[in-house]
């Protein structure tokens, strides 16, 4: 095997340097501003971990966090479901290329245009869905007013905008799974869903892991989709983290608790991902 020496270490440096300017050096600013009292024309004390502690004793802090832990659960396991049933649906039809096609459409559509059109549609007095779901006898939905009812429309069009990215790697790996398999289990007398239960979801399950690693990750910076529907109102009742830490620097002009909660942020986020991470390891070191 070649060896990887000096020279390949100088031809890859570029690389590296533009990963350390891009990621890490404006990480460790903000770790910086996280230890700091700052705001508009400051240069910013030092203050130590006071910022965390000032988060650990704000009950909105700990509402956003709550909000934001319930939302995502909804939005990540509803769309992995949805993924998965879809993609073991069309993985049995022969022409699948036109149904593939619509479920991508929410991908070619800018995440706000997409937010403010389910705006419109579910406005409770106008709305080109909310008054057929009216006259059809369920109750009016005010997602302006009602926190339940709008953290519940925000995990419908986050789900209806990042469901084609679960059901992408999900469909690719059923398409993956062995015909062989599949056919040795019905000569066996397996029946779909018994096929289902010890062929194609064993076989699955890794990309099922690196799904829910991948969208958890990205779920917990949620953001547009409350920001754009309710602003995290009525009285921050339906503000999750992302909200949070902006109302923090740029409504209230305070950098430090925002950069404490950016930094929280990738922690929790990281500490909910590591569970599915060690899953996918030992995945990884079981397989043939």
């Amino acid at each position: 095997m070649r060896r990887f020496g000096l020279i390949q270490l100088l031809m890859l440096a570029p690389a590296h340097a533009l990963l350390l300017a891009a990621l890490a050096l404006p990480a460790l600013y903000v770790l910086w501003l996280s230890l700091t009292e700052s705001s508009y024309g400051s240069g910013g004390s030092f203050v130590g971990l006071a910022n965390y502690l000032a988060l650990w004793e704000d009950g909105y802090f700990w509402r956003a966090l709550a909000n934001t832990l319930v939302v995502i659960h909804i939005i990540i396991y509803s769309e992995l479901v949805l993924a998965t049933l879809m993609a073991v649906a069309f993985a049995g039809l022969r022409r699948r290329r036109l149904l593939v096609s619509i479920i991508l459409m929410p991908y070619a559509i800018s995440e706000v245009v997409a937010v403010v059109i389910w705006k419109f549609l579910m406005d409770p007095g106008v709305g080109a869905l909310a008054r057929p779901l009216v006259a059809l006898g369920l109750p009016e939905l005010n997602w302006a007013t009602d926190p339940a009812a709008g953290l519940g429309l925000v995990a419908v069009v986050s789900i209806w905008l990042h469901l084609p990215f679960s059901f992408l790697l999900i469909y690719a790996a059923v398409l993956a799974v062995p015909q062989e398999l599949r056919e040795a289990a019905a000569v066996d007398g397996a029946g779909a869903w018994a096929r289902f239960r010890h062929v194609v979801l064993p076989t699955i399950l890794p990309t099922m892991l690196v799904a829910l690693v991948f969208r958890y990750i990205i779920a917990f910076r949620l953001f547009s989709e409350v920001w754009l529907l309710t602003a995290g109102g009525p009285a921050r009742s339906t503000e999750v983290v992302a909200v949070y830490l902006y109302n923090e620097a740029f409504r209230y002009n305070a950098f430090g608790p925002a950069a404490a909660t950016g930094w929280l942020m990738v922690a929790v986020s990281l500490l909910l991902a590591a569970g599915y991470i060690w899953g996918l390891r030992r995945e990884m070191a079981n397989a043939p």
